[in-house]
């Protein structure tokens, strides 16, 4: 029981330290934690998949929290709340379930999904933004189609970059955790 304290407290933790990372002005595009969190939480949490769900879409609704305020007070021109977010959230959802398929212990299938999660997340959320006539409103042809792709590239780069930093901290850091814990109970 204690030991359920110490992991949910520790998750909380990651949250909320993820939230906040995601609304610091200057760091890259893309370069945030939350899809390495969804690949993690449903890697890890393949029993209660709530939880699973719940890591990243609750770092996400803490961070778009933290966005609207700043952008109330004038302090950011990125909005926290915004018409078609939803589906932000749901992609989210959809990247928790690809972690579903990573295996814990095996180095190849959480690379397979460390590249699978963010370009899965690129190709869908840009063919959402160009469909919807979002973004810089590219035109209903292939061309503009392949116009809105280029226009997420920098986003893409660091939601690549920042999917493997953050999911080896988080698949590293768990496979250490684990490891010592049980040269402890051995010992």
């Amino acid at each position: 029981m204690k030991q359920n304290k110490s992991i949910f407290f520790i998750l909380l933790v990651l949250v909320v330290i993820a939230s906040v990372y995601r609304v610091i002005p200057g760091r890259p595009w893309g370069f945030t934690p939350q899809i390495a969190m969804a690949l993690f939480g449903g890697a890890l949490f393949v029993k209660d998949k709530k939880w699973a769900f719940a890591l990243p879409l609750l770092s996400m609704f803490i961070s778009d929290c933290l966005y609207q305020v700043l952008y109330v007070n004038g302090l950011t021109e990125i909005r926290g709340f915004y018409g078609g977010q939803w589906e932000n959230y749901l992609l989210f959802a959809g990247m928790t379930c690809i972690g579903f398929l990573v295996k814990m212990n095996k180095v190849f299938s959480i690379a397979a999904g460390i590249l699978a999660a963010p370009t899965a997340f690129f190709l869908v959320s840009n063919f959402i933004v160009w469909a919807s006539h979002g973004g810089y409103v590219r035109p209903y042809t292939f061309e503009g189609l392949m116009q809105c792709y280029g226009d997420g590239w920098p986003f893409y780069k660091g939601e690549l970059l920042g999917t493997t930093v953050f999911g080896v901290v988080l698949f590293g850091g768990y496979y250490l955790v684990k490891n010592f814990s049980a040269r402890k109970q051995l010992a």
